[in-house]
């Protein structure tokens, strides 16, 4: 079992989750728009499915896939302290900054 990390590590996966982010894809709109074959798309979108990041309906002949956001609200949750970390020091450097100009 691969972790949210190293599934969405994965460049490729990735771009997925961008075009799914934004609408329903096929697998033939998804092959199309990342300019891989066929078999590679369906087996990150294997991949993404195992880890429940997305979403396949039947349509026919054809299967639908979209974004799951659970998996992603989760991870949201877990980098909310690193935030908060990495603001106070921007914020401390911005100041830092604006003092020597």
């Amino acid at each position: 079992m691969s972790t949210l990390f190293e599934v969405i590590g994965d460049p490729s996966r990735r771009r997925m989750l961008d075009l799914l982010r934004d609408d329903e894809h096929t697998v033939t709109e998804l092959v199309d728009a990342l300019d891989m074959s066929q078999p590679a798309v369906s087996k990150h979108l294997r991949v993404l499915r195992n880890a429940g990041l997305v979403e396949a309906r039947v349509d026919a002949q054809r299967r639908i896939y979209s974004l799951s956001p659970e998996p992603l609200a989760e991870l949201d949750a877990w980098l909310t302290p690193y935030r908060r970390f990495w603001r106070g020091r921007l914020a401390s450097l911005q100041r830092h900054l604006a003092r020597n100009d």
